[in-house]
C-alpha cells in the first residue's frame, strides 16, 4: 500500500466512533481489498476490550480484507450487535459469500450472541443468504432479536433458505432451552413473491415472537399475503406490520383482516399501494371497529378505494384514542369524496394528504379466474322443501313451508357470504303487500339477517360488501353478479334497519353506499327514498 493511502486510511480510522462498547467505522468510505489495507482497522478491533457492536457500513470489503477483518472477531466474544449493510459496493457476487462465511466463521468461533445482525444493502442475491446460512442456524443467533436484510435481492430461493435457517436455528434454540424469539424482521425490495413468503410465513408462525414486519416491494400477491396472515396471528405482540406495495386484492385483504382480529398490539399498518380495494377496505374497517385497541397509524393509500368505503374506514378509527395518521391519498375519491372524507374526519390532522386521488370513476382492475370462496361448514341436513324454495323461490313455496321457513336461516353461513346474499335477495324478491305474504317474506328476512349480524363485525361487513356488490352498489372483483333489483328488495332492508338486530354501526355502512350511489337505485325510486330516510333516522 502506498504511503499517501496509509495516511488516508489513518485520517479515516482517527473518525472512527468509539462508546458503549460499539466501534465503528460507519460512511468512511474506506477500499478494503486486502489485509495489508486493514492493518490498522485489525489492530482497532484488536485493541478494543468489551467490544459489543461494530459498524462496518457504508465501506466495501474484498475477500481477503474480511478474512483479515475475521481473524480478528475470534475472540470477541462480546460481541452482540453487527452493522454490516452496504459493505460490498463494487464487489463481484461471487467474492460475496466468501467474505460472509469468513465474517461468520468468525462469530461461531468467538462463541459469540448476537441481538442485532444488519445486511441491508448488500446486493447478494441467494448465494449471500448461503454465507450467512451456517452463522443463523449456529448458537451464536440463538440470541437473535432483529434480523435486517433490506434490499438485498434475496429472491425466492434465498427467501426458501433464509427461513428453513431461522426454522433450524429456533428447533436447535429451543432444544437447549431458549428459544430463538426474533422480534423485528426486515426484508423489502427483495423479489420474495409468493414461495418465498410463504416459506417465511412458516418460520413467522414458528418463532410467535415478531414485533415488527417490514416486507415492502416483494411482489408478493393474494396467496402470500394469506400464508402471511394466518402467520401474523401466531404474533401476539405484533406492532408494526408494513407490506406496501404488495398485492392484496379482497382475497388477501380479507385474510389480513381476519389475522388482525386477533391482535391487541398493533400500532402501525402500512398496507399503502396493496391495491386493497373497497370490499377489502370494508373489511378492514370491521376489524378497526371491533378491535386494534392501541392503533396510531394506517396507511390504505393507493389502494383504488372509492369515496363510501373511504368513509367506512374513517368512520371506524375518528373514536380510536391512539390515532394519529389516516393515509387514503390516492385513492378514487373524487373532489367531492375528498371534502366528504376531511369533513368525516374530526381530527382534522389525523388525516393525511389527499393530494394525489385520482377520480371517483379510477378504473377497477378484476383478479383472473373466479373468486375463490372459503370452505363453508357443513351444513345441516334441510328438508326437501327448504331446498326446493330455494332452487326456485316463490310466495306460494314459502307460504308452504309454514312456520319452519325460518329454517332457511340454516342454509346461510358469514363464512359464505356470497350464497348468504344470494339467498338474502331471492326471499326479498317475493316481497309484496299482501299481508300473508308480507308477513312470511319479512320473518325469513329477519331470521336470515339476524343470524348473519350475529357475528363478528368483519363476518358482517364481509357479508354486506357482498350484497352492494350484487346490489350493484360497490364494484367488486371476479364474476359476482349483479342482481336486477326490484322495490321488495330495498322495502325488506327498510324494515330490516328498524329491528334491533341492526346495528346502528351497518346501517352507517349502508347509508354511506347508498346516499352515494343513488343512481343505481333509479329504477325502485320510492322503495329507495323510504330506505333512504329510515337509515338517516337509525343513524342519528
Amino acid at each position: 500500500m502506498a504511503s499517501d493511502d496509509i495516511a488516508l486510511l489513518a485520517d479515516a480510522l482517527s473518525k472512527t466512533h468509539v462508546g458503549d462498547g460499539e466501534l465503528s467505522f460507519k460512511g468512511l468510505g474506506l477500499k478494503l481489498d486486502d489485509a495489508q489495507s486493514v492493518e490498522e482497522l485489525v489492530r482497532d478491533i484488536e485493541q478494543f476490550q468489551g467490544l459489543r457492536a461494530l459498524r462496518l457500513e457504508g465501506n466495501t470489503v474484498g475477500v481477503e480484507a474480511a478474512r483479515a477483518i475475521a481473524k480478528a472477531l475470534e475472540n470477541k466474544d462480546q460481541l452482540q450487535r453487527c452493522y454490516w449493510s452496504d459493505m460490498f459496493t463494487g464487489r463481484l457476487r461471487s467474492e460475496i459469500p466468501t467474505a460472509l462465511r469468513s465474517l461468520g466463521s468468525a462469530l461461531m468461533t468467538a462463541g459469540a450472541r448476537l441481538t442485532e445482525l444488519d445486511l441491508s444493502d448488500n446486493a447478494f442475491g441467494p448465494d449471500g443468504v448461503k454465507g450467512v446460512e451456517q452463522l443463523l442456524k449456529s448458537p451464536s443467533c440463538h440470541s437473535l432479536k432483529e434480523l435486517r436484510l433490506n434490499n438485498c435481492g434475496v429472491g425466492i430461493g434465498g427467501g426458501k433458505i433464509l427461513a428453513e435457517a431461522l426454522i433450524d436455528c429456533h428447533r436447535k434454540s429451543l432444544a437447549h432451552g431458549s428459544p430463538l424469539r426474533l422480534r423485528v424482521f426486515i426484508a423489502g425490495r427483495n423479489r420474495l413473491e409468493n414461495e418465498g413468503a410463504s416459506a417465511l410465513a412458516k418460520a413467522f408462525q414458528l418463532m410467535g415472537s415478531l414485533e415488527e414486519v417490514h416486507m415492502p416491494q416483494n411482489g408478493i400477491n393474494h396467496a402470500g399475503v394469506m400464508a402471511l396472515a394466518s402467520a401474523m396471528r401466531h404474533n401476539p405482540d405484533l406492532r408494526v406490520l408494513n407490506l406496501n406495495d404488495n398485492t392484496f386484492t379482497k382475497r388477501g385483504t380479507i385474510a389480513m383482516a381476519q389475522a388482525l382480529r386477533h391482535l391487541r398490539n398493533v400500532q402501525v399498518i402500512n398496507f399503502g399501494d396493496c391495491l386493497v380495494r373497497s370490499e377489502g377496505a370494508i373489511a378492514l374497517a370491521a376489524v378497526l371497529r371491533e378491535g386494534l385497541p392501541v392503533l396510531k397509524e394506517i396507511n390504505l393509500s393507493f389502494g383504488e378505494i372509492t369515496e363510501a368505503a373511504a368513509l367506512v374506514v374513517a368512520q371506524a378509527v375518528r373514536d380510536k384514542p391512539d390515532m394519529e395518521k389516516v393515509d387514503l391519498n390516492g385513492n378514487c375519491l373524487g373532489e367531492e369524496g375528498c371534502d366528504a372524507l376531511r369533513e368525516a374526519m374530526e381530527k382534522g390532522d389525523m388525516l393525511g394528504s389527499l393530494s394525489d386521488d385520482c377520480n371517483e370513476d379510477g378504473e377497477i382492475l378484476k383478479e383472473n379466474g373466479t373468486t375463490k370462496k372459503d370452505d363453508s361448514p357443513e351444513k345441516p341436513q334441510s328438508s326437501a322443501e327448504i331446498m326446493s324454495f330455494l332452487s326456485c323461490p316463490s310466495a306460494e313455496k314459502l307460504l308452504q313451508l309454514g312456520e319452519t321457513r325460518t329454517n332457511v336461516q340454516q342454509q346461510v353461513h358469514a363464512s359464505d357470504p356470497h350464497t348468504a346474499a344470494e339467498i338474502l335477495l331471492k326471499i326479498s324478491s317475493l316481497y309484496s303487500e299482501e299481508p300473508e305474504t308480507k308477513t312470511a317474506v319479512l320473518e325469513t328476512i329477519d331470521a336470515v339477517l339476524k343470524k348473519l349480524l350475529s357475528g363478528s363485525d368483519l363476518s358482517s361487513y364481509c357479508f354486506l360488501s357482498t350484497l352492494l356488490v350484487m346490489m350493484g352498489l360497490l364494484k367488486g372483483e371476479g364474476k359476482v353478479k349483479k342482481v336486477p333489483l326490484v322495490p321488495g328488495q330495498l322495502l325488506c332492508l327498510e324494515h330490516a334497519v328498524q329491528q334491533e338486530y341492526f346495528p346502528q354501526h351497518v346501517a352507517s355502512l349502508l347509508h354511506t353506499f347508498t346516499s352515494r350511489n343513488s343512481e343505481a337505485l333509479q329504477s325502485c325510486s320510492s322503495a329507495s327514498e323510504r330506505l333512504s330516510s329510515t337509515l338517516k333516522k337509525k343513524c342519528h
